[in-house]
C-alpha cells in the first residue's frame, strides 16, 4: 500500500545554531520525507535506518511539519522486490523515529573493534567527526564496568584511537560480558564536553577457518535457528520488549548459541539483546533469491554499507551476509558487496547463503542451505560435496523447513518426525568435525504469500507456531540446554495411531536417566547411551519395552520364556503384525515348542500388557533422574478436564520510547500439564486498565496452542489485567502494572 505520516512540532529557538539529525529505524520499503513542504530525500531499503540533516531545513520558535510518504508495494526496483518472496514485507513506520541534537561539532561515527590478541586484547576506534568551524578538539575514551574505570586515553582529534585493555574479560555466549566504551569530543582550550557517544562493547575474536568456527581462540560449533522479525497481528512493528523476547527464547528456552536474522538486518533491540544474552548473530542484506537490474543491484552495495556501518559495533554479530539469500552466481554484483564489508569492516569475514553446491565463492565461508535430508537419509552433504574451497570455513545456514512443515495440529507421527528430522540433521552435522555449524530453518511459523504456506498463507517450518509456544522439535534443541527437560512425543492414546499401533515412543531429556512406568509399574530406565543419536549430548531416545517383568511377575513366565514373549510383543507394538520379520517369526515358533504357547496367546497378552483396551484407563508415568533424585515427571493419561496455561512475556510494562508490549502464549492442557493438540476451542479475552489488545477479542486454539498480545496505551499508568475465558475451561486473569519510564523527550 502507499501510507502517509505527518508530525507537528515546534523547534525551540535554543536549538538554532545547533546540528539536528532525525533518524527513521524502519520505513518500509520505499520514504519519501517531506519538511515544511520541501522534499528532503528518498530512501529505498525497508531494513536500514537513514537518517536527514533539519539543521538548515526547520523554522526555529515556530511549528514545523514533516511528512512521510512510504511505498510498500512489491514492484518497487529495489531489494528484496523484483519476483516472488517467501515471506510477507509489511509496511509503514514499524521502528523506532528519533530527533538527536548535538553541537555543530560531533561524531558523525563511532565505530570499535577488538585487534591483537586474546592474550593481548586492543581497542581500536575509528571516528568520522564533523567540526564545520574548525575549532581544536580533542577526544578522550574510557572503558567502563559499571561504574569503574578500567582503561582511559585522551589525545587530539584523530582518525583511529588504539588503546590497550589487558586483562578485560571476552565476550562468548556462556559469559556474554559487556563493557561502556565512552567516547567524548570536547573543545581542547575550554575542555568543554562537545558530544558523547556510549557503546556497550564486547571484546571477542571471531574466525571461521577451514576446519570450523572459532571463538576467542576456542572451538565452537554453532547451533541455532533463523528468525524473522514478524509477529501475529502487527507484522513488524513490535516494540524493543518484544524484540529482546524473541532473543530470549532462542537462548533461555531452545538454548542456542547462533540465530541469523533471516532475510534482512533487524531491530538493534533485537540486537542488543543478542549481545546481553550471549548469541552468535549472522545477519545479512535484503533479499530472496532474485537479482534485479543495474539500479537494483547498485541499491543492494547501498544496503549492504549501511548494514555494515550501522550494526558493526554489536559484538554478537560474528558474520556479514553479503549475498541474496538463494541466488545465483553473479560475481560482479558480489565482488561490490564483498569489497564494501570487507572495506568499512575489517574485523569480520563474510558469508553468501546459497543453495548451489561448488558456486563461486568470493565470500569468505561457504554458506549454504542443506536441504538433503528427507527423513530415510543422511543429515547433511559433507563439505566436501558443498563447498568450492576446502581452505575457507563451511556453515550450514538452513535445513528442514519447507521440506517438513508441520502443523501444531497435526497427527502425531508427523509431530514426532518433525522432531525426529531435526534430531538428525543436528547429529549429522556434529558427526562432521570441519563443518562450523548449523542454523535450522526456522524459530517460529511466518505469514507468508499466496505462492507459499500450507493454502492459509502461513509457512509451517518453525519449531514454535507463530506467538512462539514450543512444538515438539523444539525439544531436541531445549534438551542441550541447562534447564531440566523431559518430553515425551506420545500422548499414549492408541486411538490416535492406525491400527491402534501406537509405534515409536521417543523419550528428549538431559536427565541422567529416565524410568518409564505404567499403572505404578516400573517398565525400563532409559540412559543417554540408549539414544541412536550418538554425536548429540542428549538426543532422543526411544521406548521399546511396553511391558518390563509384567510376564514374570503376573503371568509366572520363567525368565527365556518371558524374554522371548516380550521379544515378540513390543516389536508389534512398535511396528504392527503384518510382515513380521524372520527373528520374530523364530521367537514365536520358540514360544510355542518349548513353552506350548498358542498364538491365542499372544494376543491376548498383547491385549492385556500392551494395548490398553477395555480395562481401567491406564497411566504412564515418565521420571528424568538426576543424582538419584526425581527432577521432573511427565504423565500420561486419558485426559479428565481442560486448563488453559498462560505464560506472559512480563507482567511489567514501561513506556519508554514507544509504547510496550506483553506477549500472553497460551496452551489448553490435561490435568496433568500435557497440551492438548486437537482442542481447538475459542477463547474470549477482556481488558481492564490502561491496556489494550492487539488482535481480535476472540480467537480458536490451534493444536491446543495460540496466544495475543496486550500493549499499554500512551500516557495512562496504573493496574491491569486481562482475563481469558473458555467454555470448556476455567477463566484465567493476568495482572499488570503500567508505568511510565519516558526520559524527557522533546
Amino acid at each position: 500500500m502507499i501510507s502517509g505520516y505527518r508530525k507537528r512540532f515546534t523547534a525551540p529557538a535554543e536549538w538554532k545554531g545547533k546540528h539536528l539529525e532525525l533518524t527513521f529505524g524502519g520505513a518500509a520499503h520505499e520514504a519519501m520525507v517531506y519538511v515544511n513542504g520541501a522534499k528532503a530525500m528518498t530512501h529505498a531499503c525497508g531494513y536500514t535506518a537513514f537518517s536527514i540533516d533539519l539543521t538548515d531545513r526547520l523554522r526555529y520558535g515556530e511549528e514545523n511539519l514533516i511528512a512521510v510518504r512510504l511505498d510498500s508495494c512489491e514492484s518497487l526496483n529495489i531489494p528484496p522486490f523484483g519476483h516472488v518472496i517467501d515471506y510477507m514485507t509489511y509496511g509503514g513506520l514499524y521502528r523506532e523515529v528519533f530527533l538527536v541534537v548535538t553541537e555543530r561539532a560531533r561524531f558523525a561515527d563511532v565505530f570499535l573493534r577488538t585487534e591483537g590478541s586474546a592474550d593481548a586484547p586492543e581497542l581500536v576506534t575509528s571516528l568520522e567527526t564533523e567540526n564545520p568551524d574548525g575549532r581544536d578538539l580533542r577526544v578522550r575514551q574510557q572503558v567502563l564496568d559499571g561504574e569503574s574505570v578500567l582503561f582511559s586515553c585522551e589525545t587530539p582529534l584523530a582518525e583511529q584511537l588504539r588503546l590497550d585493555v589487558p586483562g578485560v574479560t571476552l565476550w562468548s555466549p556462556d559469559c556474554p560480558k559487556l563493557y561502556t566504551v565512552c567516547t567524548e569530543l570536547a573543545d581542547a582550550a575550554s575542555g568543554k564536553i562537545l558530544d558523547r557517544v556510549d557503546i556497550r562493547f564486547g571484546f571477542r575474536f571471531a574466525e571461521f577457518r577451514a576446519d570450523g568456527f572459532y571463538l576467542n581462540g576456542e572451538k565452537l560449533k554453532i547451533v541455532g535457528l533463523n528468525r524473522h522479525q514478524s509477529y501475529p497481528y502487527a507484522g513488524y512493528a513490535m516494540p524493543a520488549s518484544m524484540q529482546a523476547f524473541d532473543a530470549r527464547i532462542l537462548k533461555e528456552e531452545l538454548a542456542l548459541n547462533a540465530v541469523r536474522t533471516s532475510h534482512y538486518p533487524q531491530s538493534h533491540a533485537f540486537l542488543d539483546a543478542c549481545d546481553e544474552l550471549g548469541l552468535l548473530v549472522f545477519t545479512e542484506i535484503p533479499g530472496w533469491q532474485n537479482i534485479g537490474d543495474a539500479a537494483w543491484q547498485d541499491q543492494a552495495v547501498r544496503n549492504t554499507e549501511e548494514m555494515v556501518t550501522q550494526y558493526r559495533n554489536h559484538p554478537s554479530i560474528i558474520l556479514w551476509g553479503v549475498r541474496v539469500n538463494e541466488s545465483q552466481d553473479n560475481d560482479g554484483l558480489y565482488a561490490r558487496t564483498n569489497s564494501a564489508a570487507h572495506r568499512l569492516d575489517p574485523s569480520r569475514q563474510t558469508g553468501g547463503v546459497r543453495y548451489l553446491k561448488k558456486s563461486s565463492l568470493l565470500e569468505d565461508v561457504y554458506t549454504y542451505n542443506d536441504f538433503l535430508h528427507s527423513g530415510d537419509n543422511p543429515g547433511c552433504d559433507p563439505k566436501r560435496a558443498v563447498t568450492s574451497d576446502m581452505a575457507k570455513g563451511y556453515l550450514v545456514t538452513e535445513y528442514c523447513g519447507h521440506m517438513y512443515p508441520t502443523k501444531p495440529y497435526d497427527d502425531e507421527e508427523q509431530r514426532t518426525n518433525h522432531m525426529l528430522r531435526h534430531a538428525k540433521v543436528l547429529n549429522d552435522i556434529a558427526k562432521e568435525s570441519d563443518i562450523a555449524g548449523s542454523l535450522g530453518w526456522c524459530l517460529f511459523d511466518y505469514n507468508t504469500h499466496k505462492d507459499f504456506g500450507s493454502g492459509d498463507r502461513i509457512c509451517y517450518h518453525g519449531v514454535t507456531d507463530m506467538f512462539r509456544n514450543a512444538k515438539l522439535a523444539a525439544a531436541v534443541y531445549a534438551v542441550q540446554g541447562k534447564d531440566t527437560i523431559l518430553e515425551v512425543s506420545s500422548s499414549m492414546d492408541i486411538g490416535e495411531h492406525p491400527a491402534s499401533n501406537r509405534g515409536a515412543v521417543w523419550i528428549v531429556s538431559n536427565a541422567d536417566s529416565v524410568r518409564m512406568y505404567k499403572n505404578g509399574r516400573l517398565l525400563k530406565e532409559y540412559f543417554p547411551q540408549d539414544s541412536p543419536y550418538k554425536h548429540l549430548a542428549h538426543g532422543p531416545v526411544m521406548a521399546d519395552d511396553f511391558i518390563g517383568n509384567a510376564l514374570e511377575e503376573n503371568e509366572g513366565f520363567r525368565p527365556k520364556q518371558a524374554e522371548a514373549a516380550k521379544k515378540i510383543l513390543n516389536y508389534v507394538a512398535l511396528h504392527g503384525q503384518d510382515r513380521l520379520p524372520p527373528a520374530i517369526l523364530a521367537q514365536a515358533a520358540k514360544c510355542v515348542a518349548l513353552y506350548g504357547m498358542k498364538p491365542d496367546d499372544a494376543v491376548t497378552l498383547y491385549q492385556k500388557y500392551v494395548g490398553d483396551w477395555g480395562g481401567a484407563a491406564t497411566e504412564y508415568r515418565f521420571e528424568a533422574m538426576k543424582d538419584g533424585k526425581v527432577v521432573k515427571t511427565v504423565v500420561k493419561s486419558p485426559a479428565k478436564k481442560v486448563l488453559l496455561d498462560v505464560r506472559v512475556s512480563s507482567v511489567e510494562l514501561t513506556e519508554r520510547a514507544t509504547y510496550d508490549v506483553s506477549a500472553v502464549r497460551i496452551r489448553a492442557i490435561d490435568e496433568n500439564g500435557s497440551v492438548l493438540p486437537f482442542f481447538s476451542e475459542p477463547l474470549f479475552f477482556e481488558t481492564e486498565g490502561p491496556i489494550e489488545l492487539i488482535g481480535p477479542h476472540a480467537a480458536s486454539l490451534k493444536g491446543g496452542m495460540g496466544g495475543t498480545y496486550v500493549k499499554t496505551l500512551r500516557g495512562k499508568t496504573g493496574e491491569a489485567s486481562l482475563t481469558i475465558r473458555s467454555l470448556q475451561a476455567e477463566p484465567v486473569t493476568v495482572r499488570f502494572t503500567v508505568t511510565d519510564g519516558r526520559k524527557a523527550q522533546l
